[in-house]
């Protein structure tokens, strides 16, 4: 199995190939834009029927899309990968006709505004193969150690379509959904939410998932193994929360031993967050060939059962479960914006360890991960082209930014309680920077707005200027932000002071002191510092 550097390693190298050759097309307008053939309508249900053939790599089936129309309208646009075929489109007890663009689907019907509506899509085809899951997303065809075949699907980034015809953007989700799936009997299918139904139909098996709360598409997947599963329960607010896990038959022994770690990391979290997000369709951790995802109620986990970190847990089960709260309840409608995801999520890991551990044991957390910080692009992207981060900063530089944040807060009570109010208020329903800035401002009655936009949409960090004249020492934010102001804890002769610089020279110290005690303390703040002649 490969390890946690060296995938590191390969999503780097991935990163680098994307930022030299990054260029947006008419395609990625097409995928990442909210156009008003997309604006028009609000999707309600899907049921993704299909039918999986791991002999030929081939999939087969429809997807049922019941919506309600927005405005009157006589197109809108779906989208499916061209290299999957439509064979045909049938709504309101007609075929309807459409026409393709790349991988967007414009088809022709006349919808009134406040009406419902029924379509079904049916197609076929060999959908794209993951070249490295789950960063270049698809579907995986792979084989256990007894040559069973192992399948699962990774697409986020790469979009839905990659695999079944939906509306493609994550400001549209469904209220809930099924998927249905065929498969060869001999091997076992987990997917999101809840088992319905399960029957055997000839030579093959088909399955019925009940997802029960809203869903990204990218969230939904597909796991077909030689898995046997085994099951806990624990209380989440009150409730019986089911704890199911599916890992391939020759690894249960030790599945067992290694999952115990769940309702520890489960538990942390609720303290954090709240009661975990989608209780009635349960908590799911699906083994997989690849290293892990974040799919909703049915966590994709392939990181071969090492404890990732010296106090004890597995990284990809800690990460990905934050996922759940940070991803799949608050998810964000573009992904210019996914450092919203990614940042809280890195930093669920630090409040992690808070747990089990200590602060200081989490502020140490936090400064091995600082060298991964690159700086060379804007944590938010730009908008409408269903941007890809090139580096690591929406992880790494969103945690340290957050804690960042909570120094300045100087208040755990306040802080600890806007993370948990975020997940309320922003429970299922879109999310962006600009509305979490705005939000962030109304909960603390204060404006730090210069903040964030420093922090999010410049690569480079503020820099702290500070010189010496006589008996004074006077200091400068230098900033891409105009008007920026910070916190900041000089160390004069062993003494702490806290003063608030802005981006004018302004005296932060008057009095005798000894220049060579003098210092910046920015052991857990992300800026640099200068020390001017």
């Amino acid at each position: 199995m490969i390890n946690k550097c060296l995938l590191l390693a390969l999503f780097l190298f991935s990163s680098y190939l994307k930022s030299t050759n990054a260029q947006y097309t008419h395609a990625d307008t097409l995928r990442g834009k909210l156009s008003s053939l997309r604006s028009c309508y609000d999707i309600h249900y899907y049921h993704l029927t299909i039918d999986v053939n791991p002999k030929r790599q081939y999939i087969a089936g429809s997807n049922e899309i019941q919506f309600r129309a927005l405005n009157t309208f006589d197109s809108l646009q779906l989208d499916l990968f061209a290299n999957l075929n439509i064979d045909s489109i049938v709504g309101m007890n007609n075929q309807l006709k459409y026409r393709r663009d790349g991988n967007a689907v414009f088809v022709k019907m006349h919808c009134e505004i406040g009406s419902s509506y029924t379509m079904r899509i049916y197609y076929q085809g060999k959908p794209q193969r993951a070249i490295n899951p789950p960063w270049d997303g698809g579907f995986v065809w792979e084989k256990d150690i007894n040559s069973k075949d192992w399948v699962g699907v990774a697409c986020q980034g790469t979009g839905a379509s990659c695999w079944w015809p939906c509306k493609d953007h994550q400001s549209d989700e469904p209220d809930s959904m099924r998927v249905t799936v065929s498969h060869p009997a001999g091997l076992s299918c987990v997917s999101n939410g809840q088992k319905e139904t399960e029957r055997v139909i000839k030579d093959k098996i088909q399955v019925t998932w009940l997802i029960t709360y809203p869903i990204n598409n990218y969230n939904v997947t597909l796991n077909i193994a030689d898995y046997v599963h085994f099951s806990d329960t624990i209380l989440s607010g009150g409730k019986k929360l089911a704890l199911d896990y599916y890992v391939l038959r020759y690894n249960e022994e030790k599945a067992r031993l290694h999952f115990k770690q769940v309702p520890v990391i489960l538990g942390c979290y609720e303290r954090f967050f709240g009661p975990y997000p989608f209780i009635r369709d349960g908590y799911k951790l699906v083994e997989t060939s690849y290293w892990g995802m974040e799919h909703q109620s049915c966590i994709s986990y392939g990181n071969a059962y090492l404890q990732s970190h010296s106090t004890g847990f597995d990284y990809i089960i800690l990460h990905e479960t934050a996922h759940e709260w940070w991803g799949n309840q608050l998810t964000v409608t573009d992904n210019a914006d996914m450092w919203l995801h990614e940042g809280f999520g890195t930093y669920a890991e630090v409040l992690y360890v808070e747990c089990i551990i200590d602060a200081v044991a989490a502020g140490k957390y936090l400064k091995d991960m600082q060298w991964q910080i690159r700086n060379e692009h804007p944590v938010v992207g730009p908008y409408d082209i269903n941007y890809e981060a090139d580096d690591n900063d929406m992880y790494y530089k969103g945690a340290w930014i957050l804690h960042t944040f909570r120094n300045i807060v100087q208040n755990d009570v306040l802080f600890l309680g806007w993370v948990k109010s975020l997940q309320k208020d922003f429970a299922f329903r879109d999310a962006s920077t600009s509305a979490f800035i705005e939000y962030t401002n109304k909960y603390f009655g204060k404006d730090y707005t210069a903040f964030f936009k420093q922090y999010l949409y410049h690569a480079a960090i503020p820099i702290l200027e500070y010189r010496f004249d006589h008996q004074s020492i006077s200091a400068r934010w230098i900033t891409d932000i105009k008007g920026f102001s910070m916190p900041v804890d000089f160390i004069i002769d062993n003494k702490r002071i806290r003063v608030t610089v802005g981006n004018n020279y302004s005296e932060v110290y008057h009095g005798k002191y000894v220049k060579n005690k003098v210092m910046v303390d920015n052991d857990l703040v992300l800026f640099s510092t200068i020390q001017a002649k």
